[in-house]
């Protein structure tokens, strides 16, 4: 088949998604003869997408149910919209597209399915007994769904070992991609207008959940209140999820909660240090922004974390849930304006070398042509 006019959906739950994390690789596809679409629920980012040339198309979901009688309905909704596009590439995103997609793009007889596994979320982290539970059922359906599939795209080396040791996919089958990329050029380190006489400013931008390490942010923050430095964090509450942080715990301290914000450029650029003490990730999109805008990092030592940062080079690596490690590391890039110039420098690097938006891209499209 010749590389015109070939037809690859994206699917996911969110159009919010595919928009920040996957336009990138769409537009490439566009631009390479492909026809593009974006099979996604509405939302606010829904009609976005024929700006590109990607025709959009909505299925209906529901993303908190797990009642396998939903779940079914849902996977007749999606093979009803791809089934008359007579697709050559289907290409699944997170948990619920992944293991449906699979499924109705098997029955759509689609030539090439591919899942990505974007992180394994909150069910790796949490012990409790409903979180293993949920975690059982997402392996079997996920063992099911990369049988159906012809290549299972992962984010990090840890949850490809993962997954090709616990036998959920083949590993002939898998592959491994760094992150969603991200682009350099437009992500390009500007001078800050901050002059040496302001405090250092250091700055975290996540979900305000456990999970992300904000409690142990908060604390390293109270460990370092006689510096001269500052302290914010920005992202709003996740009321839905379990970890959620209370907002009467964020507005106490010695941490500046700004919540959602649309500036997060401008934001990481005003920053002297971008920390995130996460428990687990896929790779963190705000760490490789941070990177790629030339500031110095520190994060922890953990799934997804650990591949944006090498320790010492372009920042630290703190263990998880440990707060005074966390300080100790933050303190040491508040003392030297040195250091946080030269690891910003060494960041910059990385993110040009590894996460580029273009390299990223490439990859995929090798994947897309292995027909």
């Amino acid at each position: 088949m010749s590389m015109t006019h070939k037809k690859i959906a994206f699917l996911s739950h969110l159009d919010l998604n595919l928009y920040l994390f996957r336009l990138p690789i769409m537009i490439a596809l566009v631009k390479k003869g492909y026809e593009v679409y974006a099979i996604c629920p509405r939302g606010e980012k829904f009609d976005e997408f024929a700006k590109y040339d990607i025709k959009a198309l909505s299925y209906e979901i529901q993303r908190k149910s797990l009642n396998p009688f939903k779940e079914l309905k849902t996977i007749r909704n999606i093979y009803k919209v791809l089934k008359p596009l007579n697709l050559d590439i289907l290409q699944n995103f997170t948990a619920k597209p992944n293991i449906y997609g699979s499924i109705a793009g098997h029955l759509a007889k689609i030539p090439l399915v591919v899942n990505a596994v974007t992180g394994l979320g909150s069910f790796y982290i949490s012990e409790s007994k409903k979180a293993k539970a949920v975690k059982k059922v997402m392996e079997i359906l996920y063992k099911e769904s990369n049988k159906k599939a012809d290549f299972c795209i992962f984010q990090n080396s840890d949850d490809m070992k993962y997954f090709i040791d616990k036998g959920l996919v083949k590993k002939e089958k898998a592959i491994l991609i760094k992150s969603s990329g991200i682009d350099t050029k437009l992500f390009y380190p500007t001078k800050s207008k901050k002059d040496d006489t302001q405090s250092v400013v250091i700055l975290m931008v996540a979900r305000a959940i456990w999970h992300k390490g904000v409690k142990e942010y908060y604390e390293a923050a109270k460990i370092l209140k006689d510096e001269d430095a500052r302290f914010v964090l920005i992202g709003d509450t996740d009321e839905g999820n379990p970890s959620c942080a209370d907002e009467e715990f964020l507005k106490s301290g010695n941490v500046t909660w700004l919540g959602h914000r649309d500036d997060i450029k401008d934001q990481i650029l005003s920053c002297d240090i971008f920390a995130l003490p996460s428990y687990r990730e896929g790779i963190p999109r705000t760490l490789l922004e941070a990177a790629s805008l030339a500031k110095p990092i520190v994060t922890t030592d953990a799934v997804g974390c650990k591949e944006v940062v090498d320790d010492g080079v372009n920042g630290f690596l703190v263990p998880i849930k440990d707060a005074a490690t966390l300080a100790l590391k933050i303190k040491e890039l508040i003392d030297s304006k040195d250091l946080r110039e030269t690891m910003g420098q060494n960041a910059r690097i990385k993110a040009l070398k590894e996460f580029d938006i273009e390299i990223v891209v490439k990859k995929y499209l090798e994947v897309y042509d292995c027909q």
